[in-house]
C-alpha cells in the first residue's frame, strides 16, 4: 500500500464471506466506481486465494489488503497472497511489530483511549477505531482533543449521510462493509447497485 495514495482517497472497502466467483467482476465494479482501497477479511473462506485472484485482476489499480487478521499465521498467508496492508478489530503487539519492521502498513483496532493510544504507541499507520457507530463523529472530536496527532480510521457505520461528519471531527479515514457490499446485492449479481452506492459514498465525501 501506498500510505500517500490512501490518504488522497482515504476510504476503505471491506469484503467479507464473497465467493470466488463474483471476484473479476466485483473488482472492475470497484474500478470503474472510483474506489481504489479494499480489504478481503481473513475469516473469508479461502481469503488468501481470493486476494491473489483480486490482484491479479485489479494489476496495480487497487490497493488490496488482509482484515480480520488475528495470529501471524493469517498475517503471513495473507502477505504471500500479495496483500499489502493489514487490518485488525484488535491490537495484535506480534502483528503490529512484524508490519513496522517490514514497512507493511497497519492498521489495528481499538476503541478506548488507552487502547488507542497503546496501538499508535506501537506503530499503527493508523488506529481504527471500532465499532465506530455507537458514539458516532463526537466520539473522535473528544479522542483527537487530546491525541490531536494519532490518526484515525472510523470503522462500522459509515454512510453517505454521515461521511463528512466523521471527517470533520477528526478521523483521517473511514471504512465501509455490508452497508454496501450487500449479500443480496452479491448473490444476484448486481455489482451495478454496489458500484452506484460506492459512486454517493464518494460524492459525500467530496462535497465542498
Amino acid at each position: 500500500m501506498q500510505l500517500d495514495r490512501f490518504k488522497s482517497s482515504p476510504i476503505m472497502g471491506i469484503l467479507r464471506g464473497i465467493e470466488a466467483g463474483v471476484v473479476e467482476p466485483l473488482t472492475e465494479e470497484i474500478i470503474a466506481a472510483g474506489l481504489v482501497t479494499i480489504e478481503i477479511t481473513m475469516n473469508t473462506a479461502g481469503a488468501p486465494s481470493l486476494i491473489k485472484r483480486m490482484t491479479e485482476t485489479a494489476k496495480g489499480r487497487l490497493m488490496i489488503g488482509a482484515g480480520t487478521v488475528l495470529t501471524l499465521e493469517d498475517l503471513h498467508k495473507a502477505l504471500d497472497a500479495g496483500a499489502t496492508f493489514i487490518v485488525m478489530p484488535t491490537t495484535e503487539s506480534e502483528i503490529i511489530e512484524h508490519c513496522v519492521k517490514n514497512n507493511i502498513p497497519v492498521f489495528p483496532g481499538a476503541f478506548t483511549p488507552q487502547e488507542i493510544y497503546n496501538a499508535w504507541r506501537m506503530g499503527a499507520s493508523m488506529v481504527k477505531v471500532f465499532p465506530a457507530k455507537f458514539f458516532g463523529p463526537e466520539y473522535f472530536k473528544e479522542i483527537k482533543g487530546p491525541f490531536n496527532k494519532i490518526e484515525l480510521l472510523a470503522c462500522g457505520g459509515v454512510n453517505e449521510e454521515n461521511i463528512r461528519s466523521f471527517f470533520i471531527a477528526g478521523a483521517s479515514a473511514v471504512a465501509f462493509g455490508s452497508s454496501i457490499f450487500k449479500k443480496e446485492w452479491l448473490a444476484r449479481r448486481e455489482f451495478s447497485h454496489i458500484g452506484q452506492n460506492i459512486k454517493n459514498l464518494l460524492a459525500s465525501y467530496n462535497k465542498d
